[in-house]
């Protein structure tokens, strides 16, 4: 009756089992209500399954023994877990939803008995993440154009080119608007099934993006806790793979991006890149030096020198970092190309060409000739007969004799050279109040730019001072506008360089990224708030960031090819990401929520926390720090495709990524001290190299690894359904073993019982609305030992 009435957790309510080893469990269903003491709310409801309280009779023993074999060992399961435990505190119920719980009890090899818990959860984010970035999307892609406008009146040739992207842009836009407005209609499940997995509008959505955590309870022992993400890899499945994926498509795109390339200039990847990156850094630091100057003059008329010369420091850092972005090479050569396309510069070519028909001018490049071509008035793309002579070296830049060179080293120099002024005469003022100080204490700084008492000279101080920061922010805002127009004309060649394909491709990697992402973050909340009272993982996320290593069980053949080209662009781009702690505005849910900013080029992912919880982190962590989380990803495929592949095909893509995220790994100095976690890289790197079908070993350690390195887990498949059911399952089990001292004999009885009523057959019944694992008996006597599921568990369904 205590049971029934109170409402106590899971872990004191069972904890009766731990009194006696011989208070075991027998065929016995009872359903147990939960309600508050005053009868005023449902807390829960639990189902107990196979359960006697009490003593086992002599005579008992043996039938007990062998029914315990033959049946699981679920003693509990509810569709949402309790209130009063960990696991589901205020911040974890803020982000996960629709739990289901399922708890065990398996024997340990000194004849204890653990009891072990699993649940598994939807995310909020899987739908918010993707929301916000199509969001950011367009506004970034919104922006683009405004930057494609604001480069001024172009030849006809450049000026067609221009429209063309504005046009692709524009429908980008309305696509991704049309995506977002269906989105915001959605309501109910918070996760997207595997048969939805192909529809065009939720194609940014993750697919069965859910959380599992395995806590395992010992008697007279601490409560451990294991985590995973499973989620369908991160991949296009609207788009298709008929060509392959965004690995194989962005390889050929950069061809034929080259071979098309007499239209414009050619940018290799990494310059394109860099143009991004001089944008962004453009687009954050103007604002801050403009909004540090004036803080300059405000802290000039202040009592003290000390804040003065603070904000001098800050101005005089950020000036430097804004000079030396702009120092960089493709700026000015950018700057020369633009000039090169606007009519003026057309119009000196051809009077110069009508009025020496007969002579070339030697000095004329071959990419001086083409530019001269693709901006006569017409706009015709017809090379001129000179042109034809010699082969057009596109990754050329445009050179003119008549341009001034030195014109945009002065303007950016220009900035330098007004930075000093303030320096120099704030250094005067200071020096100025020190010698009034001198003479009269009761004088500062304020006293001697200020007082009509002080000498005229003295006074006029601060008028110079206000013109130098005017200066100042009139030549940063001037360098500022010129290198926006000159990387927005690189990024005009890049986009006019683009064929349709190119339009796909870039909607495919978003796509992919938004769900690469959304899975990121959920496993980043996830971590961080398990790891809210461990110091030294607080330490840790500081200090050298964390690693996520995502687990991928795709074949190597047919479709599944192009899954995993797409997913390891998805993954690599997460190195584009950085997270943020952050205080929470209050402890309701909607403020709780993670929210990410930023542009293609970079992202940041705020995750907030209630108000006593990110008061005791680290300094740190509450300066509001960036925080790294490298990821990593390994694949080796188990089912019948694979097979086939290793066979009869070609497993050199798996190899690849195997071996490139293995030296990711190796090369973090911050662990290698650890001799664990080196002997586990050592066996790691020796496995990757070494030639054996289905080598799960590979999964399995770097698995060991990442929870070693206090990690982020994320396991894939096609779907997340059926294949990440079973490694997730004998991850769970193998812990139990290696970490908690689980009889040998209960591993494949335990393995057997997760799989057949735990949390994974739940993830399937969500899905197609069946409990049936999606195999046949053909596929699996192709799959490793292990990775097959117990009679009567699968068939064929669709998935």
């Amino acid at each position: 009756l205590s049971i029934i009435k109170y409402p106590v957790s899971l872990r004191k309510t069972l904890s009766f089992m731990f009194k006696q080893d011989i208070d075991l469990c027998v065929c016995v269903v009872v359903s147990m209500c939960f309600r508050t003491a005053d009868d005023s709310a449902k807390v829960g409801t639990v189902v107990v399954s196979r359960m006697k309280m009490g003593e086992i009779e002599d005579g008992e023993v043996d039938h007990f023994t062998t029914d315990m074999h033959q049946k699981c060992t679920l003693v509990y399961e509810s569709s949402h877990g309790s209130v009063n435990d960990k696991d589901n505190g205020p911040i974890m119920n803020a982000v996960f939803k629709n739990a289901v719980c399922k708890v065990y009890r398996f024997q340990t090899v000194d004849s204890k008995w653990m009891l072990v818990r699993e649940q598994m959860a939807e995310c909020t984010l899987s739908f918010s993440i993707p929301k916000q970035l199509i969001a950011l999307y367009i506004q970034e892609d919104t922006c683009r154009i405004q930057e494609l406008k604001d480069l001024g009146e172009l030849s006809p040739h450049w000026d067609n080119l221009r429209k063309d992207v504005i046009s692709r842009y524009d429908q980008i836009i309305k696509e991704y608007q049309d995506t977002l407005a269906e989105l915001e209609k959605l309501t109910g499940p918070l996760f997207k099934p595997s048969c939805s997995k192909g529809q065009k509008y939720l194609e940014f959505i993750p697919i069965n993006l859910h959380t599992q955590r395995m806590r395992v309870m010992c008697p007279r022992k601490t409560d451990s806790f294991y985590d995973v993400v499973t989620v369908g890899a991160p991949a296009a499945h609207s788009q298709g793979f008929k060509n392959g994926g965004l690995q194989k498509l962005l390889s050929k795109y950069e061809s034929e991006k080259k071979s098309t390339a007499y239209q414009c200039i050619y940018y290799p990847p990494e310059q394109t890149a860099k143009a991004r990156e001089i944008l962004c850094v453009v687009s954050q630091l103007q604002p801050h030096i403009s909004a540090l100057a004036d803080q300059l003059l405000q802290t000039a008329q202040q009592s003290s020198s000390q804040p003065l010369r603070d904000v001098l420091k800050s101005l005089e850092e950020k000036t430097e970092q804004f000079v030396h972005a702009l120092k960089d090479e493709l700026v000015k050569s950018a700057l020369l190309a633009l000039h090169a396309a606007r009519p003026g510069y057309v119009s000196k070519c051809q009077s110069s060409a009508q009025s020496s028909p007969a002579r070339a001018d030697p000095h004329l490049s071959t990419a001086e000739k083409q530019h001269s071509v693709c901006n006569n008035v017409d706009g015709s793309q017809t090379p001129r007969r000179e042109s034809r002579e010699s082969p057009v070296h596109s990754d050329s830049i445009p050179h003119h004799k008549e341009y001034d060179e030195e014109e945009w080293d002065r303007v950016w120099v220009s900035v330098a050279k007004s930075l000093n002024c303030v320096i120099a005469l704030v250094d005067k003022l200071q020096e100025q109040d020190n010698n009034n100080q001198e003479s009269a204490p009761s004088h500062t700084l304020a006293d001697v730019i200020t007082s009509h008492k002080l000498p005229v000279a003295t006074v006029v101080w601060w008028d110079e001072l206000a013109v130098l920061v005017q200066s100042l922010k009139k030549c940063v805002a001037e360098v500022a506008e010129r290198a926006r127009r000159s990387v927005s004309f690189v990024l005009l060649q890049e986009a006019a360089c683009s064929t349709a394909q190119g339009l796909q491709l870039q909607q495919r990697r978003d796509a992919v990224f938004s769900q690469a992402l959304a899975a990121l973050a959920c496993g980043f909340a996830m971590r961080l708030y398990a790891g809210l009272e461990d110091k030294g993982f607080l330490r840790q996320l500081h200090a050298v960031g964390l690693v996520a290593q995502f687990e991928s069980l795709l074949s190597t053949y047919s479709e599944e090819i192009g899954m995993l080209e797409d997913m390891e662009v998805g993954i690599s781009d997460l190195h584009r990401v950085t997270f943020r702690i952050t205080e929470a505005a209050s402890e309701e849910a909607v403020s709780l929520q993670p929210t990410v900013s930023g542009r293609r080029d970079h992202y940041t992912v705020e995750v907030p926390l209630p108000h006593h919880a990110f008061q005791a982190l680290p300094e740190e962590l509450r300066e509001g720090k960036p925080l790294r989380v490298l990821p990593v990803l390994f694949n080796v495929g188990i089912n019948e495709q694979q097979t086939i592949a290793e066979r009869f095909g070609d497993i050199s893509l798996q190899e690849r990524i195997n071996q490139k995220n293995f030296e990711i790994l190796e090369g973090l100095p911050c662990f290698q001290t650890q001799t664990d976690i080196k002997e586990l890289l050592d066996t790691l790197g020796q496995n990757v190299v070494t030639k054996k079908r289905k080598n799960v070993e590979i999964l399995w350690l770097a698995g060991m690894i990442c929870r070693r390195m206090n990690g982020i887990r994320l396991t894939s498949c096609k779907s997340a359904k059926d294949r990440t059911s079973m490694s997730v399952t004998l991850e769970q089990c193998s812990l139990l073993r290696d970490e908690h001292q689980l009889n040998k004999d209960y591993f494949v009885r335990a393995l057997d019982c997760m799989r057949r009523e735990g949390c994974r057959i739940e993830n399937v019944q969500k899905n197609i609305k069946c409990r049936k694992y999606a195999f046949n008996m053909l596929q699996l006597m192709a799959f490793p030992k292990y990775y097959r599921p117990p009679e009567g568990t699968y068939g064929k369904v669709d998935s």
